[in-house]
């Protein structure tokens, strides 16, 4: 059994399939992975477990931007947490956080109580967060398996200080993930670093449409978007990746 995880963002059965074949071996599945992921749908959700046999980690997020969510939001959350339980998804990745950037901690001690005996991730809302370390602290108090995070920076090269003291923080209580450009030369480094040994990517890489009519006078969402390319994850990236896990 590997004493590693390398756990890759997918939001497509094409990207799935690609992370399985490069020997990624967990999945985080989400929807719009270009603003930086939402809750998937249920299709994709099973399309994806029709497809591979590794282990599913669902995104929970009901909308675009901040971790402040109002009531109604939260509802959609929970119904969520639980309609994936019951869908047979391994896991779920979620955050909430109050105004001040302190975590939420009566919602989040809800939705690890509605995921059951799903293990959850406290995901990228922690690079937002005030007092990252005590945050950890609070969210080993609830029960939370791991923290998925870049050390509050872009990039988890970039956030390596700060992700070395909470790997040396958490000790065997809970498992620090780095995520944020994450590929095999970077891995290479934190693991030396920091000593982390579980690691996220999405290993994306732009991918020209087949469409041959192309009208560029419309945009379907950011004006800065082209409508035209999508990002797929590579199997080469995942694999080189996989293989370096392995060695180390």
């Amino acid at each position: 059994m590997e004493n590693y995880i390398l756990e890759c963002c997918v939001d497509s059965v094409e990207s799935a399939l690609a992370a399985s074949k490069g020997n990624a071996n967990r999945l985080e599945v989400c929807s719009g992975l270009m603003i930086g992921g939402l809750t998937p749908s249920v299709a994709l959700f099973q399309q994806i477990r029709k497809y591979t046999d590794l282990k599913i980690n669902v995104l929970i997020r009901p909308r675009f931007g901040d971790f402040y969510y109002t009531d109604y939001e939260f509802e959609v959350m929970k119904q969520e947490v639980k309609m994936f339980l019951n869908l047979g998804a391994d896991g779920i990745s979620v955050g909430c956080l109050n105004t001040d950037g302190t975590l939420d901690k009566q919602r989040m001690e809800i939705l690890v109580e509605e995921a059951g005996l799903m293990p959850v991730t406290f995901h990228r809302a922690f690079d937002v967060c005030q007092e990252p370390e005590r945050v950890l602290e609070e969210v080993i108090a609830l029960g939370i398996e791991a923290v998925l995070t870049s050390g509050q920076k872009n990039t988890a090269l970039e956030g390596r200080e700060l992700l070395k003291k909470l790997e040396e923080k958490a000790g065997d209580k809970i498992h620090i993930i780095a995520a944020g450009g994450v590929s095999k030369p970077i891995i290479k480094e934190l693991w030396h670093d920091t000593k982390i040994k579980s690691y996220h990517m999405s290993g994306k890489k732009v991918r020209n449409s087949s469409m041959e009519y192309r009208n560029k006078q419309v945009n379907m969402g950011f004006a800065t978007c082209n409508e035209y390319q999508m990002f797929r994850t590579d199997l080469e990236e995942v694999r080189l990746a996989a293989e370096l896990l392995k060695q180390l």
